[in-house]
Order: structure tokens, then C-alpha cells, then sequence
């Protein structure tokens, strides 16, 4: 793929990112046989896209305008192209929205498997504290401690940090999926 060019704006129209390609094969990936406007767009592409939209604040409405080098377009093409980029960005909000609930679910279920595991051996621990006098019983009785709190390690990093990544790219990708997308041929300027 020719490298994408892109020119950012820092001003009132900073959330529009204008993309020169030399063909609109460019922004989609050569191997999907889909039809055109079912295209998944190119790895590549999509990555500049989603770097683009980390560097924006949340608030700021989107827009995509891709300067064509091939020659102008015609409505139907520019209505195909953003209906695909539309769908192909509602797609990824779904599927980030599967990882993100597949995520809790496993949160859940290391939760429960935790706090098993946390009862059994804080119940042990203390059945070693009975046995005062024996420096063996003590040392199992705290490493049972030790070991039960260890165990909640995974479900508590899943519900303090391992969701919010997943949770700001499904939202990252619900706001591409609402972008304006327009085709202009190269070299056009619009105000």
C-alpha cells in the first residue's frame, strides 16, 4: 500500500482528517473478495485512522474527507464508500464490545474462583493460628494469607484496569462508525 498522507488540524476543524490517496483500493484491504462497499479497510489504514482519533479530544465531532488522485466520484460512489467506512467501523464497535463483555465475564469467574479461594485458605490459616507453639503452622498460616490474597490479583486488575482500554476503543470506534465521510478528486479544496 502507498503510504497515506494526512494533514491534521489543530484549529475549529480538528477533527477532520483529510486523507491523499492515489485510489480508493488504497483505504481497503486487497484481500477481502467482499464487495466494494462491504470492504474491511486496510490494517494500515485503519491504525492511522485510530491514531488520529487518540489525539483528539472527546467531544470533537469527526470528519473523513479522502482526496482522490484517480478522478472525481460520482454521489452513489460516495455514498457506498461512507456507508462501508460506517459499517466497517460499527462492526469493530460490536466486536470491541464482545471482548470487553467477554473480558467481565472472565473477571466474574476469576472473582468467584478468587474469593473460593481466599475463604479456603483464610479457614486454613486460621486453623493453623490454634497450633501457636509450632513455627512450621505459622509459617503455612500466613503463607495461606498470603496466597488466597494473590488469588484475587487477576479479578481485581480486570475490573480496575484491564477494561478501560477496551472500553475507550469501543467507543473510539462507535464515534468513526458516525463520522462524515466525503470524497473530493485531488487537488479540490472545500471551506
Amino acid at each position: 500500500m502507498t503510504t497515506l498522507a494526512a494533514t491534521r488540524g489543530h484549529t475549529a476543524s480538528a477533527g477532520r482528517m483529510e486523507l491523499s490517496l492515489n485510489s480508493l483500493s488504497q483505504l481497503y484491504n486487497s484481500l477481502d473478495a467482499s464487495p466494494f462497499y462491504a470492504k474491511d479497510l486496510d490494517a494500515h489504514a485503519e491504525q492511522f485512522i485510530l491514531s488520529w482519533v487518540d489525539e483528539l479530544p472527546r467531544e470533537v465531532a469527526l470528519s473523513l474527507v479522502l482526496h482522490l488522485r484517480d478522478g472525481p466520484t460520482s454521489p452513489v460512489q460516495q455514498a457506498e464508500v461512507a456507508h462501508g467506512i460506517h459499517q466497517y467501523f460499527a462492526q469493530r464497535e460490536r466486536i470491541a464490545g464482545g471482548r470487553l463483555q467477554a473480558l467481565l465475564r472472565q473477571g466474574r469467574i476469576s472473582l468467584a474462583i478468587g474469593l473460593g479461594f481466599l475463604a479456603s485458605c483464610l479457614v486454613a490459616s486460621e486453623a493453623m493460628a490454634t497450633i501457636r507453639e509450632a513455627l512450621w503452622a505459622q509459617l503455612l498460616g500466613q503463607s495461606l494469607t498470603v496466597a488466597g490474597w494473590v488469588a484475587m490479583w487477576r479479578p481485581l486488575e480486570i475490573y480496575l484496569y484491564d477494561w478501560w482500554p477496551l472500553r475507550r476503543r469501543q467507543l473510539d470506534y462507535r464515534r468513526l462508525s458516525r463520522m462524515s465521510v466525503e470524497l473530493r478528486a485531488a487537488g479540490k479544496t472545500h471551506g
